[in-house]
């Protein structure tokens, strides 16, 4: 089956419509994830703390559209921020301006004055993502274990009550796996490393390595920090 195929996603849609959580994947190497219409459901499937901040998931044009009146970025770090969501496919902790309230529905993923963006568009899913254009998502694990690289870990570690959107028929099921990579970009589109993830995996173990290669892709001179994951 070709990597664009689309995939059924008609009990998925029944379910989110209905307000529960299901499971989602993305593309190799990156594992399958936990997404709803509330941030509470994502949290509930995930038996954690119902009001613990989730991602926001920018998949939608209009959504990104709406939310970035609220971002505290220069026109060129926001071009650099949606590049790092929808191509790269992290996870990105985005600031927040001090005289400019976020969205209602943004507040869920709001942390320390960031929101947590994700923002992958994978052809696949692409007609589940427009039916629901706005979307909370976090990996899909359980708390305390490592997210679900296939469709059938994530059955056995959620049980037959959430539904789980097959694609391993669209992914290398036998490479390495992992959650997404976790950046922060301030205002002037400086990257901080947060947490290593499946994109800076290939860089080594050194994250100065990965944000290297984006200055480099995106045409600037190397200008970044690196911390501890949070």
């Amino acid at each position: 089956m070709p990597a664009t195929a689309p995939l059924d996603i008609g009990t998925a849609a029944n379910a989110l419509a209905t307000g529960q959580a299901v499971i989602l994947p993305n593309p190799s190497p990156l594992t399958y994830v936990v997404a709803a219409t509330t941030p509470e459901a994502v949290n509930n499937a995930k038996a954690r703390p119902a009001d613990q901040e989730v991602a926001l998931w920018v998949h939608s044009d209009t959504t990104w559209t709406e939310l970035t009146p609220a971002l505290d970025l220069t026109p060129a770090a926001l071009g650099t921020a949606l590049n790092l969501l929808r191509v790269e496919m992290i996870t990105l902790l985005v600031p927040v301006r001090t005289d400019t309230v976020p969205p209602v529905w943004a507040t869920p993923a709001l942390r320390d004055g960031h929101l947590l963006l994700f923002g992958a568009h994978w052809p696949p899913l692409a007609r589940l993502l427009a039916r629901f254009p706005r979307l909370y998502v976090s990996s899909a694990n359980r708390t305390g274990r490592p997210p679900a690289p296939t469709a059938t870990h994530a059955t056995a570690m959620f049980g037959p009550d959430i539904t789980v959107v097959d694609a391993d028929g669209l992914r290398d099921t036998g490479t390495l796996h992992a959650a997404t990579t976790m950046l922060r970009i301030s205002s002037d589109g400086t990257l901080t490393h947060i947490r290593h993830g499946a994109q800076d995996h290939a860089h080594g173990s050194n994250p100065q390595h990965y944000l290297r290669h984006l200055d480099r892709a995106r045409g600037v001179e190397p200008d970044v920090t690196s911390s501890a994951g949070r």
